[in-house]
């Protein structure tokens, strides 16, 4: 039986808090796509379009667009026949769909729970103009800490830790390779023993400089003395380079993540045909589906690192539970950003009911 939905939607802005710099560039502004989809019998579903299109996804006007031509009511149809060219708005519609299919079926007093199982909203789903608060998040040692690239990591991280982070991530290829050795020689003497590390090269390496950045990694594994991991290098060629990254990942003993590799479900399965067996870095908020998503994890049963868009709390408690299901040998999940931005209880709060 085909369901009948109410779909609203309202766009968003964000400014993050500190410009993010990666090798893509400078990043000051997080815009995407708050929905709401409310069936027959007033249960509501909350999905949240969050697109990265130098990622690559659909831009913000290609989902702007599709929403905007959709009629006020939808079915289940509309939903599950979105086009493979629009991943973020999969993820967005598929996401509300379930939540309002499945989580808001629960009692009223049903509240956020531990990381394991992160349930749905502590509001009441009749509350049909309030939008859920944010959900409790599992504990900092589940995530990993995004630090700031460049010497600014090195005055960061003790924030992080405090706050109970023991895995971080560290953006490279942003500046000479020369200079980000000698931070990362800093850096690793700086951290504390048994904390992971994660280097993120966003595709900007040369074969030379990731060459070069996996025999430092190497060296450093080998010191007996150091007790640090070095967890993984995270896509340090670009997307067009899989062979290579793929010959680098047989040749050192350090780890290689694959992400803008593998940012949609098609590039996924195409990465894991070719014969990918590395770790996969999984960003819900742009894969594609989340019941495709599903399918494919537990089909190959690939080692997976779920991590974030810069989504707000909507999209976030939807790809928390994706990765309670389908995360696999205790990575720590890369949604550690929340120092990014200003808290957003009544911003959400502000988007839906004041226009």
């Amino acid at each position: 039986m085909t369901n009948d939905y109410k779909f609203e939607f309202r766009p968003y802005q964000r400014r993050f808090l500190r410009s993010l710099t990666t090798n893509h560039g400078r990043w000051d502004i997080r815009e995407g796509i708050i929905l709401r989809l409310t069936d027959e019998s007033g249960k509501v579903g909350w999905g949240e379009i969050a697109p990265i299109s130098w990622f690559g996804s659909e831009t913000l006007e290609q989902a702007l667009d599709f929403c905007r031509q959709l009629p006020r009511e939808i079915t289940d149809e509309t939903i599950f026949s979105i086009p493979d060219e629009l991943p973020a708005c999969q993820f967005g519609f598929e996401s509300a769909w379930e939540m309002g299919s499945e989580f808001f079926s629960m009692p009223n007093d049903s509240s956020c729970s531990t990381w394991g199982n992160p349930i749905a909203f502590s509001v009441s789903p009749w509350e049909k103009t309030a939008l859920p608060p944010p959900c409790p998040m599992p504990h900092a040692q589940s995530f990993s800490g995004l630090l700031p690239a460049g010497e600014a990591a090195l005055n960061q991280w003790e924030t992080l830790w405090q706050q109970g982070y023991r895995t971080f991530k560290w953006k490279i290829g942003v500046d000479a390779i020369a200079h980000e050795l000698k931070i990362f020689e800093s850096l690793i003497h700086t951290l504390p023993a048994f904390t992971k590390l994660r280097l993120d090269a966003n595709g900007g390496l040369s074969y030379e400089e990731a060459n070069l950045w996996l025999w430092t990694c190497d060296n450093l594994k080998a010191n007996p003395e150091l007790r640090l991991e070095i967890e993984f290098i995270e896509q340090p060629l670009p997307v067009e380079q899989f062979q290579q990254m793929l010959e680098l990942s047989t040749s050192y003993e350090t780890a290689i993540a694959l992400d803008e590799s593998v940012a949609t479900l098609g590039q996924l399965a195409a990465c894991h045909q070719q014969g990918w067996r590395g770790i996969f870095v999984i960003k819900p908020g742009i894969v594609g589906s989340p019941s495709r998503l599903r399918k494919f994890c537990h089909q190959h049963q690939i080692d997976t690192v779920f991590s974030s868009v810069f989504e707000t709390a909507i999209a976030r408690l939807a790809a928390l539970q994706l990765a309670a299901e389908l995360s696999r040998n205790n990575r720590a999940i890369g949604f550690g950003i929340d120092h990014f931005f200003e808290q957003e209880e009544t911003w959400l709060q502000s988007l839906w009911n004041d226009l």
